[in-house]
């Protein structure tokens, strides 16, 4: 099997050969061959060889929080699957919501006080980057917290480089399939190409970027591979693994959720691919209860973590269940791992 050269490429890597931590400990033939396995004693070793690479770069998991600026979306049609947008399913948001800059501000200021140290700030479509930008720059006024914005093709080259005038962590924008057949059947109202662009502009302004997958919507293990690998000459530095799971209501409410195990080998694959940067499992895809497999898979970072004093009624983008700090937090230290959240569990700004 692919274990012993993954185990010989690490201990080359841990040796100071740079090569296998830019191009990663394995090639598309391999991915092909681990995304095939199903044994559970392969699993394991899978399992074990992931987490060891993550806990070589990373000494912490990442916590993220989430503020929703606005489910008002202007695509049309909407995306098969989406709950989160107005009018869509009856167990997301359903009804319109913009939320004030007073609302954004309490939000930001509740996460930062729960000792949280990131947000993701997210919008739906057809504001051209001005509602995010509009979030960034609150949170940024208003805290020390770490930034990503999700608005995904509805940024313009304008709003990037204002963004980055104001101090941005972090743009995701979700590739979700590069299969793009498959891309125009469940997001009939958008174009592959438009996310691709926004992706290499972020880059071209040399801001990190979040891409990620959207697993279990038709798509062959040879298209994760080379969408993984497509991500690589992207040059990402965060890659989030969103399993499916439907919406009720939606055209897609009746295709199967993507499991638990299947996030949880892609996580570790793309690990392998990826040694040292952020892979993200967020709650509502993979399921609060389950991020243990995430992590079990080499995750770096858990998102769409919702803190007891958050002044907002937060419900999850791929599911509306989200996670629970406290109970994340315990999840992330009964395998033995430490969550990263400052310890006084207090803003770091001065407060009025």
């Amino acid at each position: 099997m692919v274990f012993k050269k993954i185990e010989e490429n690490f201990k080359e890597l841990k040796n100071g050969n740079e090569e296998f931590t830019k191009y990663g400990l394995i090639d598309k033939e391999d991915a092909l061959k681990l995304f095939e396995i199903n044994k559970w004693d392969d699993y394991l070793r899978l399992f074990n060889i992931a987490s060891e690479v993550r806990d070589y770069f990373k000494k912490e998991i990442e916590i993220t929080s989430t503020i929703h600026i606005t489910n008002i979306c202007k695509v049309n049609p909407k995306c098969l699957y989406c709950g989160f947008a107005a009018g869509t399913s009856r167990e997301g948001y359903y009804n319109p919501f913009r939320i004030s800059n007073e609302d954004i501000k309490k939000s930001a200021i509740a996460i930062e006080e729960s000792g949280i140290c990131r947000v993701s700030c997210s919008s739906a479509h057809g504001y051209e980057g001005r509602e995010v930008l509009r979030a960034l720059k609150i949170v940024k006024e208003n805290t020390n917290l770490e930034v990503l914005v999700n608005a995904g093709a509805d940024l313009t080259e304008e709003s990037i480089k204002e963004m980055r005038k104001y101090n941005i962590d972090t743009i995701c924008c979700n590739l979700e399939t590069i299969n793009e057949e498959l891309f125009n059947k469940v997001k009939p109202g958008e174009k592959l190409k438009d996310r691709i662009k926004v992706c290499k502009l972020v880059r071209k302004y040399d801001i990190e970027l979040s891409s990620g997958l959207l697993i279990g919507i038709g798509e062959s293990y040879e298209d994760r591979v080379e969408h993984l690998f497509y991500l690589k000459e992207l040059g990402v530095g965060e890659i989030p693994i969103m399993g499916f799971n439907p919406y009720k209501d939606t055209p897609m409410e009746n295709h199967p959720k993507c499991s638990a195990l299947e996030q949880a080998k892609t996580i570790a694959i793309t690990r392998l691919i990826f040694p040292n940067i952020r892979i993200t499992s967020p709650t509502p895809t993979i399921g609060a209860e389950l991020v243990q497999f995430a992590l079990l898979g080499g995750a770096s970072n858990v998102a769409t973590v919702i803190p007891d004093n958050h002044p907002m009624n937060i419900k999850g983008v791929g599911n509306p269940k989200t996670g629970n700090l406290n109970e994340v937090i315990k999840l992330i230290r009964e395998i033995g791992l430490t969550p990263k959240i400052r310890k006084n569990r207090v803003g770091m700004k001065e407060r009025n």
